[in-house]
């Protein structure tokens, strides 16, 4: 796969930013993502977050994904509006998780996740017959069966609270990535209709089990 400058660049500022964050702690604390630190008007967090890992292997598994579907959207849209959605889909994943844990002073998260989620989100509209197989099942499925049960299961794990995930900011950055690819192409709502409206449950979900206070 030949990468397209864009998305080397991408990769690059993860792998330097993170790694300036395994070797500095200091650096590593002003740059995360924190509700009182947002709060208390370092707004910055929401997007410098998104640059930095826990470690070398929430670093790889981000890019890895970013990998296989960067170039697809590329494909479609070009760089300028790639880099685009990427960008909104880390802050929308920020403001999601912002909105969700807004009475948490001390909920911290970092990494790329809400941005690579909107990319491989919006993989899975323009290509909906696109097919995955992971490594532990290497049966190729339809991609967007991954798509709808990795935000189901982000569902879950916001309502159990469950580990150190930031599911919240997985599933913001997927609800951008899936609202920006419409915009940028909205006659994939004609295309494929039943697609988008399989993609859109659990979005819909997740605003029902809120309005309700399930979650």
């Amino acid at each position: 796969m030949n990468l397209h400058l864009a998305t080397i660049i991408l990769i690059a500022a993860n792998v330097l930013v993170s790694l300036k964050g395994f070797n500095d702690y200091g650096f590593f604390e002003r740059y995360k993502f924190n509700i009182s630190a947002i709060r208390a008007g370092q707004r910055d967090r929401a997007l410098t977050s998104g640059f930095l890992h826990v470690d070398i292997a929430h670093l790889f598994l981000n890019m890895f994904t970013l990998y296989f579907f960067a170039d697809v959207v590329i494909s479609w849209f070009g760089p300028s509006r790639f880099l685009i959605l990427y960008f909104l889909s880390l802050l929308a994943g920020s403001m999601l998780a912002l909105y969700f844990h807004r009475n948490e002073p001390y909920y911290s998260a970092v990494g790329a996740s809400g941005a690579v989620t909107g990319i491989l989100y919006s993989a899975i509209l323009l290509q909906p017959d696109m097919r995955l197989a992971l490594m532990f099942i290497p049966i190729p499925f339809p991609a967007y069966v991954l798509g709808i049960a990795y935000l189901l299961y982000s569902i879950y794990g916001m309502k159990s609270r469950q580990g150190n995930i930031g599911h919240s900011a997985h599933f913001g950055g997927a609800v951008g990535g899936f609202v920006i690819t419409l915009l940028f192409k909205p006659d994939i709502i004609t295309s494929h209709p039943v697609m988008v409206l399989l993609l859109a449950v659990p979005i819909i979900l997740l605003f029902v089990l809120q309005k309700t206070g399930r979650i």
